[in-house]
């Protein structure tokens, strides 16, 4: 029995992050949307995807915010998040936030697709 594609949709405003991010989950077999700001997510545009991935510091706001969002909706209450940020301490705020998972920058694109795995 063939397993459903998953889908991702990632959070990220750095161009080179955007890419490497795709990359690994494309040749891994995902399908992913980037989006470079949290505008699409909250303003719902968006298809519901089986996994979140947002960037702590997205230009005009807080990835933790577009957590809490996304977490208090019906729709996307129950999808998993993980958070990525440089920020020292973002395990502690990504569980405030609802966050399921976090990993700090740098990391290794494979520790990525090993958590988003654990998930989808």
């Amino acid at each position: 029995m063939a397993s459903k594609i998953k889908n991702i949709i990632i959070a990220e405003d750095d161009p080179g992050m955007q890419d490497a991010i795709d990359l690994i989950f494309q040749r891994a077999g995902y399908n992913v949307r980037i989006v470079p700001s949290g505008e699409p997510l909250l303003n719902q545009e968006f298809e519901i995807p089986d996994i979140f991935i947002l960037d702590k510091q997205l230009s005009g706001v807080d990835g933790l915010d577009i957590c809490r969002y996304l977490k208090s909706q019906p729709a996307t209450s129950a999808i998993p998040v993980i958070m990525l940020s440089a920020n020292l301490g973002i395990g502690k705020l990504s569980a405030d936030a609802g966050a399921d998972d976090f990993l700090e920058k740098p990391f290794k694109m494979k520790v990525l697709l090993e958590m988003v795995t654990k998930y989808a």
